[in-house]
């Protein structure tokens, strides 16, 4: 690998950990914190590939994306940040970035992406597009696992083209939010979105009045395995009749439909029509990790909606990290709303969170899943559909690695928990030398809080 990369952070340790990896690598590196300095290194013909950070003390990395490629057009950026939000992969998309990647990024994923970058001139010119609608950047499309990253990248990769998407997940997982949002960042934005329900085609000719109304938009069949067989048929001859000022064709689902077609209870049809791409939102258990960024989204929005300043404490966070969430993400946005109203202090204790979870659906042990599967089981299909998440492409290497990563920590942090912070215990407990639980406690950086069991 060879070339000279523009790197701009503002964060020392990476601007370092960059420069050595690359000069390593074989190429010249120019490092700043600084934009102005980024976009003048531009202007003078400087770097065959940039790097840079979306917030910067004198500017926002991904809004100087458009005077990048109007000054070195074929210049290729990676974008990378710490907002870890469907908003900004999208953004970057937008805005023609030659990638994205989330912080804290694997370096030698980060290495290989740079490589790419440097082997090939971008082929697609660049594109004027209406500016995103604000209101979306409040959407709870928020996570920082591997699991929603790489739904992010594939949402800001097909949302522009004429594909029918299917959507599936658990209820409660963002499947309509996720409609709405690839709706509301494609070229389609400023035309009708419209939902339908199997009761809203009922009628022979309820199907024909329905079109109309799309206008060339967005039209989204909710619940698509609620349709009986005769709206399905029906649904498929129109598909098969589409022509010019079509609309965009989405469907949601939280029904197995490849099951529900082999048993003869969805046609194949009409399987193979909605399922040009097909994104798998995967539910809260899959994705722990999330589980403390949606809730500081939820409170910091009511902070915003009611004034309340409201915190998590460590044990607090704990014990929501704990709680199986059988109703996703729309449970928890409802149960932190809920200790928003409730919580006396601005910090909320984990009794607080004990008392509120009294009233949720009773929790589902580690080892059960759907039908009491195995944990086994449940771990197959959550890689399963890990590896679908990225559209048909490997995901980045040292998958081994970050899975076990993924499963260690949440693991460790329940163990300290259940111990009330006694490392010793907890050590005894899974089974490690506690040297050995130390380490992964730094490693994973694990907050670990002691305090009395009570009796």
């Amino acid at each position: 690998m060879d070339g000279t990369v523009l790197v701009a952070d503002d964060d020392r340790t990476i601007r370092t950990v960059l420069t050595q990896a690359l000069t390593r690598a074989g190429c010249k590196v120019h490092a700043t914190a600084s934009l102005v300095t980024l976009m003048r290194w531009v202007e003078e013909g400087k770097g065959d590939l940039v790097i840079s950070d979306v917030m910067m003390p004198d500017g926002n990395g991904l809004q100087a994306l458009p005077e990048i490629a109007r000054l070195r057009p074929g210049l290729p950026v990676i974008v990378i940040s710490a907002q870890n939000t469907i908003m900004t992969a999208i953004k970057a998309e937008e805005a023609e970035a030659f990638d994205y990647l989330p912080k804290p990024f694997d370096l030698p994923d980060l290495m290989k992406r740079c490589a790419r970058a440097l082997d090939r001139k971008r082929r697609l010119a660049p594109r004027a597009s209406p500016a995103p609608r604000e209101l979306a950047d409040d959407l709870p499309l928020v996570g920082r696992t591997a699991e929603m990253q790489g739904l992010y990248r594939l949402v800001a990769r097909v949302m522009n083209t004429d594909l029918p998407v299917l959507i599936t997940g658990d209820s409660g997982t963002g499947k309509s939010l996720l409609a709405r949002a690839i709706h509301d960042f494609s070229d389609r934005r400023g035309l009708p979105f419209v939902v339908v329900h199997a009761a809203d085609l009922a009628g022979v000719d309820a199907l024909a009045a329905v079109l109309p109304r799309a206008r060339g938009g967005s039209l989204v069949f909710d619940e698509i395995a609620d349709f009986d067989a005769d709206t399905q048929a029906r649904i498929a001859r129109m598909l098969d009749m589409f022509g010019d000022n079509a609309p965009r064709v989405m469907a949601i689902s939280q029904s197995d439909l490849a099951t529900a077609m082999e048993a003869g209870d969805f046609r194949r049809d009409l399987f193979y029509r909605l399922g040009g791409v097909t994104i798998a939102v995967p539910s809260l258990c899959a994705r722990v990790e999330d589980i403390d960024l949606l809730a500081e989204h939820f409170l910091a929005r009511g902070e915003r909606d009611t004034g309340a300043i409201r915190r998590l404490s460590p044990p607090a966070r704990a014990l929501l990290r704990s709680y199986s969430w059988p109703g996703n993400v729309r449970q928890l946005e409802n149960a932190m709303r809920r200790l928003l109203v409730t919580s006396a202090e601005p910090e909320i204790s984990r009794a607080e969170v004990e008392a509120m979870l009294i009233h949720q659906p009773e929790r589902e042990a580690l080892r059960a899943g759907a039908d009491g599967e195995k944990l086994s089981a449940s771990v197959a299909r959550h890689l399963r559909r890990y590896f679908d998440l990225h559209g048909g492409e490997l995901p980045p290497n040292g998958v081994y690695s970050r899975i076990l990563r993924e499963f260690e920590a949440p693991l460790i942090e329940i163990a300290l928990d259940a111990t009330s912070g006694n490392q010793a215990k907890c050590a005894d407990l899974l089974g490690i030398n506690r040297n050995t639980l130390r380490k992964k406690i730094t490693d994973l950086e694990i907050r670990v809080t002691r305090r009395r069991k009570l009796m």
